[in-house]
């Protein structure tokens, strides 16, 4: 293995994308980032973080979020393997969910960005009621 192949096989996913793109639509990458990146999977991977949370609780702690939605939602997420359904096989049902190891990997970065997007807000939100800067020729 050449000194280049090691550096390139040890380079981020990040530095691989600037460099290269994104991988092929079959890479299985591209479906766990739609997943998470999806309004809802940023919203319940926030709202998980070192909680363990019931599915009415999550409905109202996202809010505006469909039963239909969250369920799929979940599903994505734990067959992603960053989300743990436990059911309690009792009557009404009792479910309850959870983050796994990678799922709470995860959500600290989600959290991260979250928190820098926050203390951005307020600047962002000024830039888009300022008008535009007049183009130099």
């Amino acid at each position: 293995m050449t000194t280049q192949t090691k550096l390139i096989a040890s380079e981020s996913f990040s530095a691989q994308v600037r460099r290269e793109g994104l991988p092929s639509t079959e890479c299985p990458c591209r479906e766990m980032l739609k997943d998470v990146t999806s309004p809802w999977g940023i919203l319940l991977l926030i709202v998980l973080m070192g909680e363990v949370r019931r599915f009415s609780e999550l409905r109202r702690m996202v809010g505006g979020v469909s039963e239909k939605m969250l369920s799929q939602t979940l599903k994505r997420l734990e067959a992603h393997g960053l989300v743990h359904r436990k059911s309690y096989g009792t009557v009404p049902p009792h479910v309850e969910y959870s983050l796994t190891p990678r799922g709470r990997i995860l959500g600290e970065r989600v959290e991260a960005l979250a928190d820098c997007i926050d203390t951005i807000l307020p600047d962002s939100l000024i830039a888009r009621r300022s008008p535009p800067s007049p183009k130099h020729a």
